[in-house]
């Protein structure tokens, strides 16, 4: 080989050799925030417990403190006593879900579809969507023969309405394109709904069955506080009635990895519902 064209093998584009390094600072930088966001969470609750433990005013709550908290965590951990309080919830989130998605995903699916349906549907539901799922609670109760009836029906009528709403826009957003070359090879209507909108809309029904986890999870508390004796409400309840700080720390550490790992869970699998549609 001359040497012109060794020195042309050996050449490297402008550029090239910094951004490797860049790269690979960029991706560490990426793997490493959310333990800076965590560790930033900890340095907070450990200096407010630091305060609680300091101020006599305060030192009743010292269990809020993640020394004792945590340690009450393991504790609940260990005893199993943590799957027995969030098993029922879990159950109670499940079923309110699949409530609101039976009957959110099909109303979002008309009224994304049906201008007319859209017009004649949108005031009401709006309105509806602005009361507090909350606010339906006496009439859960006089209405369901169970406490379990009553929450169930409080988790849905707050999740239904993200999964509607995000279901109705994601069938506008669907390329007419498809639509019509549906038609053009002679689909129907359900089959155009089985074969192109559904798929195309799957990560928008996704997202919104994901905001309405989260909007049920924040429900779930305030709910179990009815005449239930199981779920993570009622655990709380107790631990408060009891001045068990340290155990009602604990509990609130613990709905928060159980939703945060459900709404990890959904996020990954909307992220992966991603539709090409053959060509």
């Amino acid at each position: 080989m001359s040497g012109g064209a060794t020195e042309a093998a050996l050449a490297v584009e402008p550029g090239t050799a910094p951004a490797r390094p860049r790269l690979a600072l960029d991706g560490l930088v990426a793997r490493l925030a959310p333990l800076v966001g965590v560790a930033g969470l900890l340095g907070l609750w450990f200096a407010g417990g630091l305060i609680l433990e300091s101020v006599p005013a305060y030192s009743a709550f010292a269990g809020f403190a993640p020394g004792p908290a945590l340690a009450s965590f393991a504790e609940l951990i260990a005893s199993g006593e943590a799957w027995r309080a969030a098993a029922p919830s879990l159950a109670r989130i499940g079923q309110g879900l699949a409530a609101a998605f039976l009957l959110g995903a099909p109303l979002g699916l008309l009224v994304g579809s049906s201008p007319l349906a859209e017009r004649i549907l949108q005031p009401p539901f709006q309105l509806l969507r602005m009361i507090s799922p909350l606010a339906w609670m006496p009439i859960a109760v006089l209405t369901f023969p169970s406490w379990d009836g009553a929450i169930v029906f409080l988790i849905a009528a707050a999740a239904i309405w993200p999964i509607l709403f995000a279901t109705a826009a994601g069938v506008k957003r669907v390329d007419p394109v498809w639509l019509a070359m549906a038609r053009n090879l002679g689909a129907g209507r359900l089959a155009t709904l089985r074969t192109i909108v559904v798929p195309a809309v799957l990560q928008d029904i996704l997202t919104g069955l994901r905001l309405a986890l989260g909007v049920a999870w924040i429900v779930l508390v305030p709910a179990e506080y009815l005449g239930v004796t199981s779920g993570l409400g009622y655990a709380i309840n107790d631990a408060r009635d009891t001045l068990s700080y340290d155990r009602l720390a604990a509990l609130v550490l613990l709905i928060g990895l159980i939703g945060y790992a459900l709404d990890s869970a959904l996020g990954r699998l909307a992220a992966r519902a991603r539709w090409i549609p053959a060509t």
